[in-house]
This record gives structure tokens, C-alpha cells and sequence, in this order.
């Protein structure tokens, strides 16, 4: 059975079962503060088990993506060298919600091992909780497992807990017994027992005092990791030698002219390293998270360099990491399509960043080699050190452990980890991610999700921008009141709204809200775990929970937002179009007066390409296209080519927004009826905004107008400061260009005679020491470059001898030594610069016959030309 078969298998078998199959949740967990990445097929369940969010379904089941590579689970200096530590992982899983519980559970779990994958009941071991006697007793006598093979152990092994406080209970675990002609204890050998599955029982609630309270009824989280029940299955010891893996490190292998000898030797562990974090950065990439120096884009950039690095020992005769990505989307595109659908994309982050460390390498095996210098053998490189290299040039531990063990040292490991935890804490505290607050999700609890009715010819005016609706909840400082007085700010929740709440990167709607002898202004409208919030000032009268309200969206500044949305949408189209299908959103704000959005690319824009953007926009604008809106499920969508933002989680019903034959994209935003509607679209400004990312801020209408007639205004005045049209502008420009260039020419020549004038005047004026002739000069408001032009110029007309000269220019002084070469060995100017270079406040260095310094301090020249003859002398003597 393939891997593909059986992760099939699995879910096929849960369906049969009244399971919904549900689809992996993104890589980067929706919401959630505490989690660099999904590390396990329940976190996209979190606020269920709460009860904070309602249940798809009573049961549900999922082939989950996980990656486990920052943060307290994290497997990345163990891959390669282990059988069964990965970055990434899918996890299976089987979930009841408040549905069935312990006895239906095991017995499923049970059954599809023996029976559908038919693994010898006899290799399988239950381990329990210790006081679990029901679950004993589920296993002994409901599934009829010999007594003698459940196995109870204490809380650290099988007690699960969401965390210090909240749902939490026992688990039971499957084990698989790799060495099974073994007696004794199976426990007492840690390499004996090989767990496939964890069955918790969610069934008590955890308060702060760590008192146990059982919950009304129980619910079940399970997981099976894939890459280990299918190694399980073809009789291997090591998850690499799967289908999963297997045809990346073959291809890998072949690239980089070495066979796979399934071994620990550094070839087969760098082309495991390489297969597995191919796997890692394709999925993460596909998720929308990309390299960069903060949280989620500092554990892809390390995954990727230490990828890079670890191929070192292989004879690649070019970049090779690009390609082990693109075996990984070959290999599981079918699974998961959206690898296919970014492909473009992962395949030019994975080129940049190694071409980007390649160029590192270098710099921090320099680096290293200076570290050693000052070490002896049996001593330790500082673990400050191993982590700059570590953090800053991508080095493994591992690899900075081997080379110092090359060379007779250690390495304060210690001192490494103790670096280690302070970046951690910073990147925990960059993950760019917040929680929602509590009071919303208690509400979110008892009060159904806001019926948005602000799509056209939804209900009300036909144009989404008035309705009635009745206040359900109503908040002032994160507490729930009972009404809200004149003249009062709060937030109102209506159980239904024609008001947009701000999500997908659209701002909220604002406008009015009237009642029976009062109005409100609604300033904003947030949205908050299904929930519409309106900010709102009552104006008169007081607002109640109960009360019926009129409420009116601002109509203009709607359009005005509804343009810009829309001009989003095929910005990201004509971006595709201009620069390439790696183009992704990756972020967006659309405002009344302006729209940002963020895309993946990895140049700025030429002017032309800037340009033709415009007019393939400007095009579907003038074209007229009619929007066409419709409500279908994701996988349809996908099929029919809707455009998804990489990362974002749907719902399995999504809606879709069709703007022409151009673009066609998942959205729940509001947008024009027509593309003409949007009137002008026209680029502000682009800009870097890290990397592997770029920004474009655009107007549309009449706004983009206003930036049109702005520039004209400009170059009108531009043109008149140069006494010229606009039209003629260019020409003038050029033609003062050429005018400005004589004059520096001529300029020069004049300061060369200056200079020649000078030279003879300083080469009369030379002095003599030990009976070597030497000049040693102030000039006045002379920068650096013209001093030593100067100093070779008198160097060759005073003959064997040397020349000192200082210049300052503003707050910065200058200090220029030439020494002729029949002296270069005898007297050095590099070492004489750095004598002097203090008096200046500065530093410099040089070659023996030519060195310089600079510095803030040109008040020290004076004293800088006085110690010269004692700093020749000394240089003379040594």
C-alpha cells in the first residue's frame, strides 16, 4: 500500500463512519498567539474543545499538515540522523465532539490496524493511564487484547492537556513492536516499542487551582502519524525509506553524483536532511510564509540554509535545492493542490535563498577560521560564537560541532543554548500573530454570527447599504452594558447588518444608526469571531440591548471602497500577467482613499514593467466587465481556477467574485457591479517591504485623477523654475546636464594647476630627517581623494623620499602618507598612518608606500603634522 493509499484509506474509513472529511488547516494556525506553526492535527479544533466555536460536524476526520522546527517542539538538529524526527509531518485524525467516546473510539482505532491494514495484532501494544481502569477494561474486555499487553504509565506519558488550564483527561496509545522475539518489559527498551497512535480522551476541565471537574460529556483527539504507520507497512526501520521520501533523496542523489546507501554515513544523512526540509519549505511557501529574519520566515530561512549547507558534501555541480523542491510538488500535488498552484513561487524562493547563503558561506567560514586563531587544542569555541554562525550564516550545530572536532577543540554548548533561548523569546514575540479577546468569544458562544446583509440586492434597498436589525449585545471597555447613553462611545453588535466588518483586508463600513427618538454614528465596524462590531458615538437619545434599529451604511465612501476592492483584484491579475505566476498576494488594506497591496516577487519594478501593469488594469477598467458573484464549494471553486491567498483558511463553502475573463478570486469583500466602475486605476508608489516581498499603493477614480493632475502641476512648475514647458522639460534638463559637466571640467583643469602650483611651492619647501627628504602639509577644505592625488603627484616629483598630508572638509579631516618606492622597505606607511591616526579621532591603515586615515576631529591636524617626524623616525628604526 502507498502512502497515498493509505492516507486515503484512512479517511475513507472514517467516512464510512459518519465522519466529515475535512481538508488541512494552513501551516500558520488562524489566530493563535501561542503557536509558531501547526503542530498537530487538533489545532485547527482548539476553540471547539473550548466550546468557543461551533462544531462542522460531530465527528470529523483529517490528514493534517504539521511542522515542528521552533519553539518547545522542535525536531530540527534530530532529522537525518534519526529513523522518525521530521520538520514536516502529516498527521491523521480521527475527532468526536461531544459524540461518541472511549469505547467507540479504541475499537475504531483497533479495527483499522487489524482488519483494514491488517497488521498482526500480536506486535501491538496498548500503553493507558494509570487510574484508567475503564479504559482496561475497553481493551481487555470490549476489543479482547491479552491483560498482559496494556501496559499502564504515569501522567507525563499518557496525560494530555491543552494547557494549564482547560479540557485535558487521559490518553491510550498504540504501540508497535519492532523487536517482538524480545522478553521483559517492552517499556525498558526504549527502541523497542514504536507508538502509531494516540487516542485522548478529553473528558475533565482543568481550573486555575488544578482541580478536575468532568465534563458533561467527553470527546476524543487522535493521531497517527502517516510516515510512520506507512514505514510500518512496507517492513522499514526508518520513515526515509517510504514512498514519502524516497523519490526525493533518489532524485537528490543522482543530482549530486553520490548513490543512497541508506546509511549514517554524511552523504545519506545530508540527502536526508535535504529531503526532508525540501518538504518543509515547499509546504510552508505554498502556506504563504516566506524567508525573512523574524518568527515564521527565521525557521523557514534557517531550514532552508541548513538544507544548503548539509549538501556541501555532495558534487553538485550548480544550485540543487530548487530542484528537491520541486520533486516534493511532483510527488504530493495530488494530495495537495495547492503545491501546483504555487509552484512558480516556491520554486524562486528556493533559488534566491540559495543563491542569497551561498554568498554568505564564505564570510562565515571566515568567520570561523578566526575564531580558531586564538585557540589551542582541547580548548572550546564560545557558544556565542556557534550561535552568530547559527543565527547569522545559517551553520548547523551539528556542522560547527564537526569542524571544531576537525580540530582537536569543543564547543560550549552551554553557551550556545543559553544564546539560543534569548532569540527564541524574540521570536516568539514577533510572530505578527494576536488572540481575539475573551469577551468575544464568550459571546461568540451564545450569540449567533452577525447575517451580513450589505451585498447588493441582498435585502433592504437592493444596494447593501441599509437595513433593519435588532441590538443583541452592546460594550463599553470590554464589558458587556445593558444600554449605552447619549453622548456615550461603545461597541453595539446587531443581529443582523448591511455594515461591512473590517476582514480580507477591507476596512470596515461606517455610517448611521437610528431608532425611536435617537441616532448613533458608526465610525468603524470590526468583526470579531463571526461577529460584526460597530464602534459607535450615540448621538441622542439611548441605545438598549432589544432595540430595533434603521441602519444606513455611508454609500459614498462604500463606492469608494468597493473601487479600490476591486481594483485589487485585478492588480493581482495584471501583476500575474506582467511579472510571472510566482506573484501571490501575501497581505492587502483597501481604504477609501487608497489601496496597499503586498505580493510576492523579487525585483523591484522597472518602469516599464510598472507601466504595463497600469495598462493591462486601465484596460479591464475601460472594458467594462460586469462582476459576477457566486457562492460554491471550495473545491469547485479551485477546480474552476479561483484564485486563493496562499496560507488563508475557507470555509467549505466560499464565495467567489469574477471580474472578466482576467480574475477570478475567492473573496468575501464588497466590489463594483461593473469594472468601469472603478474609473482610473493609477500606481502611487513600490516599494521593498522584505524579502521575497513587495508593496504597491494605488488610487482609483476620481482620487487617481487627483494624482494625475498633481504631477501635471509639478512639472508646470518644474519646467517654469528652468524656464521652459513641459514638453520641452527633458531637452532642457539634458542640455544644462551637458552645460554642468564643461564647467566640473573645466573646474578640474583650474585645480590641477592649483595643485601643480602647489607642489612645487611644497616640494621647496621639504625638510630632511636622517637625510631622507619628507613633506608634511595642511590644506585647507581638501577632501580625501584630492589629497592623495596630490601626494602621489609630489611623491614623483620629490624623488626618493615621503610625503604627509592633512586635509578637512566640514567636520571630517583627512591624513594621506606616500612613501617612494625606493624607501618601501624602510619605512612603512600603512604603520606611520596608524600612529597618527588618533589625533584625528579616527583610523586608517594602508600598503607600505600608500595609506590614509579619516576622522571627526580636525582640530587634531596640528598635532597629527607634529608627531609625524617622531612617527617616521620610529617607523625608520623598526
Amino acid at each position: 500500500m502507498s502512502a497515498d493509499e493509505l492516507r486515503q484509506a484512512f479517511l475513507d474509513y472514517f467516512a464510512d463512519r459518519e465522519h466529515k472529511i475535512l481538508r488541512s488547516s494552513p501551516l500558520v494556525p488562524e489566530g493563535d498567539a501561542t503557536l509558531l506553526f501547526t503542530n498537530a492535527g487538533m489545532v485547527q479544533f482548539k476553540e471547539i474543545f473550548t466550546g468557543r466555536q461551533q462544531r462542522p460536524a460531530a465527528r470529523a476526520t483529517t490528514s493534517q499538515k504539521c511542522v515542528r522546527a521552533g519553539g518547545k517542539h522542535n525536531d530540527l538538529e534530530n532529522v537525518g540522523r534519526t529513523a522518525r524526527h521530521h520538520t514536516f509531518f502529516e498527521m491523521l485524525g480521527n475527532f468526536s465532539f461531544a459524540d461518541y467516546f472511549k469505547s467507540e473510539a479504541c475499537a475504531m482505532a483497533w479495527d483499522f490496524l487489524t482488519k483494514t491494514l491488517e497488521l498482526p495484532a500480536e506486535r501491538l501494544w496498548i500503553t493507558i493511564f494509570e487510574t484508567d481502569d475503564e479504559a482496561q477494561r475497553i481493551w481487555t474486555q470490549e476489543i479482547g487484547v491479552p491483560a498482559e499487553r496494556v501496559l499502564r504509565c504515569g501522567e507525563k506519558d499518557n496525560f494530555w492537556a491543552m494547557g494549564d488550564t482547560g479540557p485535558c483527561g487521559p490518553c491510550t496509545e498504540i504501540h508497535w513492536d519492532r523487536h517482538p522475539e524480545a522478553s521483559g518489559d517492552p517499556l525498558a527498551d526504549d527502541s523497542r516499542l514504536l507508538e502509531l497512535w494516540n487516542v485522548v480522551f478529553m473528558q475533565f476541565e482543568r481550573n486555575a487551582e488544578g482541580e478536575l471537574t468532568p465534563l458533561v460529556r467527553g470527546s476524543i483527539d487522535t493521531g497517527a502519524g502517516l510516515e510512520r504507520l506507512a514505514a510500518v507497512l512496507r517492513g522499514e526501520a526508518s520513515n526515509y525509506h517510504t514512498d514519502l521520501f524516497l523519490p526525493i533523496i533518489e532524485g537528490t542523489a543522482k543530482d549530486g553524483g553520490v548513490a543512497y546507501e541508506r546509511s549514517d554515513r554524511p552523504e545519506d544523512v545530508a540527502l536526508r536532511v535535504i529531503a526532508d526540509h525540501a518538504r518543509a519549505t515547499t509546504f510552508l511557501v505554498a502556506d504563504g510564509v516566506l524567508p525573512g529574519n523574524l518568527g515564521r520566515g527565521y525557521v523557514l530561512r534557517r531550514i532552508i540554509r541548513r538544507a544548503i549547507r548539509h549538501g556541501e558534501c555532495l558534487d553538485f555541480s550548480g544550485h540543487f535545492f530548487a530542484a528537491a523542491c520541486d520533486r516534493v510538488i511532483t510527488r504530493m500535488q495530488v494530495a495537495y493542490p495547492e503545491l501546483k498552484e504555487a509552484r512558480e513561487l516556491i520554486l524562486k524562493v528556493a533559488e534566491n535563498e540559495e543563491s542569497a547563503f551561498r554568498r554568505t558561506l564564505d564570510r562565515g567560514l571566515a568567520l570561523l577560521e578566526q575564531a580558531f586563531a586564538g585557540l589551542e587544542t582541547g580548548d572550546s569555541l564560545p557558544g556565542e560564537t556557534a550561535f552568530q554562525l547559527y543565527d547569522t550564516y545559517g551553520f548547523p550545530l551539528d556542522l560547527t560541532r564537526l569542524i571544531a572536532e576537525e580540530r582537536g577543540l569543543g564547543l560550549d554548548e552551554d553557551g550556545f543554548e543559553a544564546a539560543m533561548a534569548v532569540q527564541k523569546e524574540q521570536s516568539r514575540g514577533a510572530l505578527g500573530v494576536t488572540g481575539t479577546g475573551a469577551v468575544f468569544h464568550e459571546l461568540s458562544g451564545r450569540i449567533p454570527a452577525t447575517e451580513f446583509i450589505g451585498y447588493p440586492d441582498a435585502i433592504g434597498d437592493g444596494l447593501g447599504l441599509s437595513g433593519k436589525g435588532e441590538v443583541v449585545a452592546l460594550l463599553q471597555e470590554q464589558m458587556e452594558v445593558d444600554q449605552i447613553r447619549a453622548g456615550a462611545k461603545g461597541i453595539a453588535l446587531v443581529d443582523r447588518t448591511p455594515f461591512y466588518g473590517e476582514s480580507g483586508g477591507q476596512i470596515g463600513d461606517a455610517g448611521e444608526l437610528q431608532w425611536p427618538g435617537g441616532r448613533a454614528e458608526v465610525h468603524h465596524t470590526g468583526k470579531q469571531e463571526g461577529l460584526h462590531t460597530l464602534e459607535i458615538t450615540v448621538i441622542e437619545g439611548d441605545l438598549a440591548v432589544g432595540c430595533g434599529v434603521d441602519q444606513q451604511v455611508d454609500g459614498l465612501r462604500r463606492q469608494k471602497i468597493r473601487a479600490n476592492h476591486s481594483a485589487t483584484h485585478l492588480l493581482q491579475a495584471a501583476l500575474q500577467e506582467v511579472l510571472g505566476d510566482h506573484v501571490g498576494q501575501a497581505g492587502s488594506a483597501v481604504g477609501p482613499d487608497r489601496l496597499r497591496f503586498d505580493f510576492t516577487h523579487f525585483a523591484a519594478l522597472t518602469p516599464d514593467e510598472k507601466q504595463a501593469v497600469e495598462a493591462h488594469v486601465n484596460h479591464w477598467v475601460v472594458a467594462n466587465h460586469g462582476a459576477e458573484t457566486v457562492v460554491m464549494d471550495l473545491d469547485e471553486a479551485r477546480s474552476a481556477g479561483a484564485v486563493a491567498m496562499f496560507g488563508e483558511k475557507y470555509d467549505e463553502e466560499v464565495r467567489t467574485v469574477r471580474l472578466g475573463p482576467e480574475s477570478f478570486e475567492l473573496c468575501g469583500g464588497t466590489h463594483v457591479s461593473r469594472t468601469g466602475d472603478i474609473g482610473f486605476f493609477k500606481i502611487v508608489s513600490e516599494s521593498a517591504i522584505a524579502a521575497g516581498q513587495r508593496r504597491i499603493e494605488a488610487v482609483t477614480g476620481s482620487d487617481a485623477v487627483g494624482v494625475v493632475h498633481q504631477t501635471e502641476r509639478d512639472l508646470a512648475e518644474h519646467a517654469g523654475l528652468l524656464k521652459t514647458s513641459p514638453a520641452q522639460l527633458g531637452d532642457r534638463i539634458r542640455g544644462l546636464q551637458g552645460q554642468l559637466k564643461a564647467a566640473l571640467t573645466e573646474l578640474e583643469a583650474l585645480k590641477s594647476e592649483v595643485r601643480s602650483g602647489q607642489s612645487t611651492e611644497l616640494v621647496d619647501q621639504a625638510q630632511e630627517l636622517d637625510g631622507i627628504r619628507y613633506i608634511a602639509a595642511h590644506l585647507p577644505d581638501t577632501d580625501g581623494r584630492s589629497l592623495r592625488e596630490l601626494a602621489d603627484t609630489l611623491r614623483d616629483r620629490l624623488g626618493e623620499g615621503v610625503v604627509m598630508l592633512a586635509g578637512d572638509k566640514g567636520p571630517k579631516a583627512f591624513l594621506q602618507i606616500a612613501v617612494s618606492k625606493e624607501l618601501a622597505g624602510r619605512a612603512h606607511a600603512g604603520q606611520m598612518i596608524k600612529a597618527l591616526a588618533s589625533h584625528i579621532g579616527g583610523g586608517g591603515g594602508g600598503r607600505p608606500d600608500m595609506a590614509q586615515a579619516g576622522g571627526g576631529n580636525p582640530q587634531g591636524i596640528p598635532t597629527a603634522l607634529e608627531a609625524f617626524p617622531d612617527a617616521l623616525r620610529a617607523s625608520l628604526s623598526s
